[in-house]
């Protein structure tokens, strides 16, 4: 039977393993095959500024407008309730903001929604952002202004994801972990079915615009959360970033502005490189290694009723699977207990009731967390370890009895019971 087997445009005549598979459809019958291959570029700018909605601060309308200079947009402004409580005059400033641009902008709505991953819970919420969105004659030629927290950003650009199959989208993330980590890469989600982030898109924004003062005006708690994911890139990208992260645990424990903003822009900065040159983008495989200690984490919000907050779940994941390190000869002892020290430096708890809840089989239920961190991306189980500062490892299988033991260490360690240098 004759093999006709089109490449379309590619120069090489065997890319992949597309002969094999030409080659074993041809035997099972084909006649011909069409390899159906493009690329897409993808690009957006991240921008790190001051007083954003500044009607003298031109950042947003010129992000706005920047393939088309000579148009009149149309945004629908999504705001967070808490950062609305926070800046109570923030619609006022927004309205002003469009007047001054009103060559470039038309502002056609400012709606609250719930912040926190509460609202990640609640099926109605992307309806009624979509009818939201009809009500407005919202079209792909429009934007959707999401400013707040993490959460709100998953779930505003989930709906704007799948509304007319694709709203721009520009993101103002409002917390330490949205401007160092999720504000900034190209995921979105809901929480379904009792999973988290079990709906969801890979929607790369229109852009992301970060505005320090927002920082300033989170509590304590959130602050603090944000810094697990600097860290987490850190531990798995960046030894020396690792490293001044140690010397300057002090300042970013006060929150010291000059450190804060390093910390973010930095955290930031290694997420882009990685997203870029990670050669998973859109999570095709099996591997994650941005969710370092996160199989755990995300478990472990759910337990505690989302009582805990992302980023101290995340701590949390990463001295447990440090501890797992350690115990199966992977990791030294004392750099497992620099990654501890680090995280207590900075002012998280490193154990949570939560990993003393059984499941059905009477095990911690958090360990249930390594077969729906297994399930959300298919394949064989891929769970990032730490080797060494600054290099991270893939493993595939999860020792029970080490895993254990580093549960019942991370306890002890909370009650005092384990020697620091342990």
């Amino acid at each position: 039977m004759k093999q006709d087997v089109d490449f379309g445009s590619r120069m090489d005549p065997e890319p992949d393993n597309w002969q094999d598979f030409a080659q074993s459809m041809t035997e099972a019958g084909a006649t011909e095959i069409y390899v159906q291959r493009f690329t897409m570029a993808v690009e957006y700018p991240v921008v790190f500024t001051d007083a954003l909605f500044d009607p003298d601060n031109p950042v947003l309308a010129d992000a706005v407008s920047r393939q088309e200079p000579g148009k009149r947009h149309r945004l629908f402004a999504v705001l967070d309730s808490g950062v609305a409580e926070a800046w109570p005059d923030l619609t006022a400033r927004l309205a002003a903001y469009a007047k001054r641009h009103d060559a470039r902008l038309e502002l056609l709505a400012v709606d609250l929604v719930p912040g926190g991953e509460e609202i990640k819970n609640q099926p109605d919420m992307v309806e009624g952002l979509l009818r939201r969105m009809q009500a407005l004659a919202v079209d792909r030629h429009s934007y959707v202004v999401a400013i707040g927290g993490g959460a709100v950003l998953d779930l505003v650009g989930y709906a704007t994801a799948i509304c007319h199959r694709g709203v721009r989208l520009l993101r103002v993330p409002t917390t330490v972990l949205a401007q160092n980590d999720s504000g900034v890469g190209v995921k979105n989600g809901a929480n379904a079915l009792g999973v988290k982030n079990f709906v969801g898109t890979f929607a790369p924004p229109f852009a992301v615009l970060n505005d320090f003062a927002f920082i300033e005006t989170l509590e304590r708690r959130d602050k603090i959360a944000g810094m697990a994911e600097a860290v987490k890139v850190a531990l798995i990208r960046d030894d020396s970033f690792f490293n001044w992260l140690e010397a300057n645990a002090a300042a970013l424990a006060q929150f010291d502005a000059p450190a804060m903003r390093h910390m973010i822009r930095r955290c930031a900065e290694l997420h882009l490189r990685h997203i870029a040159s990670g050669g998973d983008p859109f999570e095709q495989g099996s591997a994650r290694p941005l969710d370092y200690g996160h199989w755990s984490a995300h478990k472990m919000e759910g337990l505690s009723g989302h009582g805990l907050r992302h980023g101290e779940a995340v701590a949390i994941g990463m001295a447990l699977d440090a501890r797992y390190a350690v115990l199966s000869g992977l990791l030294p002892e004392a750099v497992g207990e620099r990654i501890c020290r680090l995280l207590e430096r900075l002012g998280f708890a490193l154990w949570h009731d939560s990993l003393q809840i059984s499941g059905a089989n009477g095990e911690p239920a958090v360990l249930d967390g390594l077969r729906e961190f297994q399930e959300h991306l298919g394949g064989e189980l891929t769970i990032t370890l730490i080797e060494a500062i600054g290099r991270g490892v893939e493993v595939h299988s999860i020792d029970g009895a080490h895993m254990m033991t580093a549960l019942s260490w991370l306890q002890d360690r909370m009650l005092g019971r384990t020697a620091p240098d342990a």
